[in-house]
């Protein structure tokens, strides 16, 4: 009996997640999972991002009762062998023997059929004493080092490490567990008839807990209605929205770095009758950018924002750089094993290589808005540091003012402003905050 096209699905983005650098996230809405079930795409979803928040922990188990060591393993082999021991660890509804079954089923559809009895044998004796996952999430709350809280969290030592020293033990505790679990999707409601419409497809709302037009779902399935599909919902975290509504209103609007297109198409229907310039530097995120931003007010370039082709000023300028995007890892769990620390000295320069070039563009009196997912000190605070110190004709901005201004008209909900703010910038944590974990600096130009 072949394996359930849940776990095949499962199985092939792992492994193209391993292979070919590929986002687990972006497969789930792929043609991989196209003619899945709702349940079916449920339950690969549940195994794909199971498998990656988990990794060291599954590893580990799979290691204690291996006869060969893990780097000896066919990719293929390794894989299925995650699977059935996140099943059989974390998933309660699942028999073990199904777990198992499934497995072996998935190595002989990889032609590794000579490993079946290898994977049979490993897993029935990992079935005697599974992993613990809701152990393990208790161990995340009482874990009093680093190494204590990177293995119980299954997150990178080095990672942890920089964290507990920038935000404390309690806090990264904190960031950690929110990164175990999966989030809560929010969305942005572009019309007013929108939340009637949802509710008529079965889909149950919530108030968003920081801005106005936010919504979380709170059960059905959003990309089903009618709404999504034409637009007049988008899914966008909170965070990430927020980011948008600090750019405010401009009569002309640079987003440097645009694609794939939430806060383009959030700042397009702020500013209808704005000149708004998207650029993006890869062709096909270009196209992309121009299929989800249809707006007749958006002009969208392919270049390179370092040598942009565009002479006047702009009175609102974005900088969403390119990142590391250790805020988001609840979201793409596999950023934790593909990271180095020496990727954050790389990001560094070409981040502050954009934003130097994107000061040009700022009119007088005019803002720039730089913004990561990051929660690394060396793609934020140090990257504005330096900037400013190397030109002043800009001046930083209290974020806090721009977050009152923004709830005294209505737009934002959060009670508690001071929490999102470290200093002069904004600072949300996942985990502190109901939302991905977003850094946010506004630089003013002089006159």
């Amino acid at each position: 009996m072949p394996a359930s096209p849940a776990r095949a699905a499962a199985f092939d983005i792992l492994l193209r997640v391993e292979r070919e650098d590929a986002y687990a996230s972006e497969l789930l809405h792929s043609a991989v999972c196209a003619n899945l079930s709702t349940a079916d795409h449920g339950l690969a979803t549940e195994l794909v991002m199971g498998v990656l928040r988990w990794r060291v922990s599954i590893d580990s188990a799979i290691s204690g009762v291996s006869s060969q060591r893990m780097e000896k393993l066919d990719l293929e082999v390794l894989t299925a062998l995650r699977l059935a021991a996140y099943q059989m660890g974390w998933l309660d509804r699942i028999p073990r023997r199904a777990a198992i079954h499934e497995s072996v089923e998935l190595v002989k559809r990889a032609r590794k059929r000579s490993a079946a009895p290898f994977v049979n044998a490993v897993l029935r004796k990992l079935a005697q004493s599974p992993s613990d996952g809701k152990l393990q999430c208790e161990l995340i709350r009482v874990a009093t080092t680093p190494l204590e809280l990177a293995v119980a969290a299954s997150h990178p030592t080095w990672i942890v490490q920089r964290w507990i020293s920038q935000f404390g033990l309690e806090v990264a505790s904190r960031i950690c567990g929110y990164n175990q679990v999966p989030p809560v999707t929010a969305i942005r409601v572009r019309t007013p008839s929108a939340d009637e419409e949802l509710r008529r497809d079965n889909v149950v709302l919530t108030a968003g807990p920081l801005l106005a037009e936010a919504r979380r779902i709170h059960s059905g399935d959003v990309t089903k209605t009618k709404a999504f599909a034409e637009a007049r919902i988008v899914i966008q975290d909170e965070a990430s929205q927020l980011v948008a509504a600090l750019v405010g209103e401009g009569s002309r609007i640079l987003d440097c770095c645009a694609a794939p297109g939430g806060k383009t198409l959030f700042i397009a229907d702020r500013n209808p009758q704005s000149t708004i310039v998207a650029v993006e530097s890869h062709s096909h995120r270009a196209r992309l950018l121009r299929q989800r931003v249809t707006a007749k007010n958006v002009q969208v370039l392919t270049a390179d924002v370092c040598d942009l082709p565009v002479a006047e000023g702009f009175d609102r300028v974005l900088v969403d750089v390119p990142c590391s995007g250790t805020g988001t890892l609840a979201r793409h769990p596999e950023i934790k094993w593909r990271l180095k620390l020496e990727d954050l000295t790389r990001l560094h320069s070409l981040q502050l290589s954009i934003l130097r070039a994107a000061m040009r563009h700022v009119a007088p009196a005019g803002k720039l808005i730089y913004s990561t997912c990051s929660l690394e000190s060396d793609e934020n605070e140090s990257v504005i540091g330096e900037a400013l110190r190397a030109n002043d004709s800009f001046r930083l901005l209290d974020v806090l003012s721009e977050l009152e201004c923004l709830r005294s008209v209505g737009r934002l909900h959060a009670v508690d402003l001071p929490s999102l703010v470290q200093g002069a910038y904004l600072r949300t944590l996942p985990g502190v905050h109901p939302c991905d974990g977003f850094f946010v600096a506004i630089l003013e130009r002089s006159q």
